[in-house]
């Protein structure tokens, strides 16, 4: 069995260095947060996966978690890169983390395999490739072997992948790589440095423009009275395009999808060419956010004063995740707006919110609230439409961003309701004095 080295306690650092231990590896995850591993060593899990504890637990004696540097490289034949690489006001990767990690390898002895984990840009590894050689570290391998792994199902996308994609510059360092999978029943990918780099954002690229061209028919379907959910189905059922990722709502979010669609869409623009079509992906996706205002505003009119719980915070159920929450940007708006927003997620407290109201339980929410909206499609949230909050709201108006109720169902039950992409309630009458502002 191997001895693997991880810099990044983060999310991908921490799913790959557990599914690892699983499989028999011994792991050491450093940070440089030192609550964070300290909390680690104490079996404090600071991210939200289901599963991740108990696995973890279960192969304790096989992981270790350290701040030092040396302990992490110490005889380790594989070191894994981690960290994160946010994106920057220009839109670019930020690399400093992964500068940082080579910087420190300067001390490595023997002759480990780099394996990049971040999302990077196209030609990382040939620029760490030249300055590992450059510090006359040329007995270190280099591969390029992208993550993908979707919050909420981490543990079974890294155990049942669908495929693993290998770059390397010496095939040798990618047979070690692919031996290191050896267990895991997936197909490889082998390729260059720079395909493997380029896979994991045309793959998240790809997934990103699905989303939005669903929500674009979805906006249509509203306006000529078709129901998005039956054209998804029946367009989902040719083999040639499949169902995945044709669910209309109010967008996408988290740490992958906006920031590798724009880091594709400037390292194209870098490259002298200018990719038009992932303009228009973001900015449907920006847009499909604020039209949740809109739907409130054609029952409520001018949303000053009003009462709105929005149900759901992270950016999909099963994380805690709020990198580019879409409930981020809707509070915002609604704050904007002038109404009272009191919020409800059964994993993220929402304190550090501004503006919002955090409650304990969904019918604290929408108690005496003129709508409840649902951002994110928590299981919990699959009964909202029933007596006792109907009762409980002021005006039962339940704007579903996800399209997870019913909507026949939900509006025999006594709500008004809004979906997306599916024909609404007929509209409130509103008092003269109160005209509905459209804006998004």
């Amino acid at each position: 069995m191997a001895r693997i080295g991880i810099f990044g306690a983060g999310y991908v650092g921490l799913v790959t260095g557990t599914c690892f231990a699983s499989l028999g590896h011994d792991v050491v995850v450093r940070d440089v947060v030192p609550e964070k591993i300290d909390a680690l060593c104490r079996g404090e899990i600071p991210i939200y996966e289901p599963g991740l504890e108990e696995l973890l637990a279960a192969n304790r004696d096989r992981i270790d978690f350290t701040i030092d540097v040396a302990e992490a490289i110490a005889g380790a034949d594989f070191l894994y890169v981690a960290v994160g690489t946010p994106p920057t006001y220009s839109g670019d990767a930020d690399l400093s983390a992964v500068w940082t990690v080579v910087e420190e390898l300067a001390a490595v002895a023997g002759s480990p395999i780099v394996v990049m984990k971040s999302t990077v840009p196209v030609g990382t590894g040939d620029k760490v490739r030249v300055a590992l050689d450059a510090r006359g570290l040329t007995q270190i391998g280099y591969v390029s072997n992208p993550e993908f792994l979707a919050e909420g199902t981490a543990l079974r996308d890294f155990i049942q992948p669908d495929r693993i994609v290998i770059g390397a510059f010496d095939s040798e360092d990618g047979d070690r790589v692919e031996e290191l999978h050896a267990s895991l029943d997936a197909p490889v990918v082998r390729c260059d440095v720079n395909s493997a780099e380029m896979v994991k954002l045309a793959a998240n690229a790809f997934l990103s423009t699905r989303i939005s061209f669903i929500n674009e028919i979805a906006n249509v379907c509203e306006l000529v009275g078709a129901d998005v959910e039956s054209v998804a189905k029946g367009v989902g059922l040719d083999h040639r395009l499949g169902p995945h990722f044709l669910r209309a709502g109010i967008g996408f979010g988290g740490s992958c999808f906006p920031k590798d669609v724009s880091a594709l869409k400037q390292l194209a623009g870098n490259s002298g060419y200018h990719f038009q079509l992932l303009s228009a992906v973001i900015e449907v996706n920006e847009l499909q956010k604020r039209r949740v205002i809109a739907k409130l505003q054609k029952h409520l009119g001018r949303l000053r004063g009003k009462t709105i719980a929005l149900l759901g915070l992270a950016f999909k159920p099963d994380t805690d995740d709020l990198r580019e929450a879409p409930s981020l940007v809707i509070a915002a708006r609604l704050s904007a707006e002038g109404a009272e927003v009191r919020t409800w997620d059964p994993v993220v407290d929402g304190s550090d919110i501004q503006g919002v109201t955090p409650c304990p339980t969904v019918l604290e929410a929408v108690r005496g609230a003129d709508a409840a909206v649902i951002v994110t499609e928590w299981s919990e949230l699959a009964g909202l439409a029933n007596d006792e909050v109907r009762e409980a709201m002021a005006r039962p108006l339940i704007v579903d961003g996800r399209n997870l109720l019913d909507p026949a169902a939900t509006r025999a039950a006594g709500f008004a309701y809004e979906g997306i992409g599916r024909n609404g309630s007929s509209f409130e009458t509103l008092p003269e004095t109160a005209e509905p502002e459209l804006r998004i």
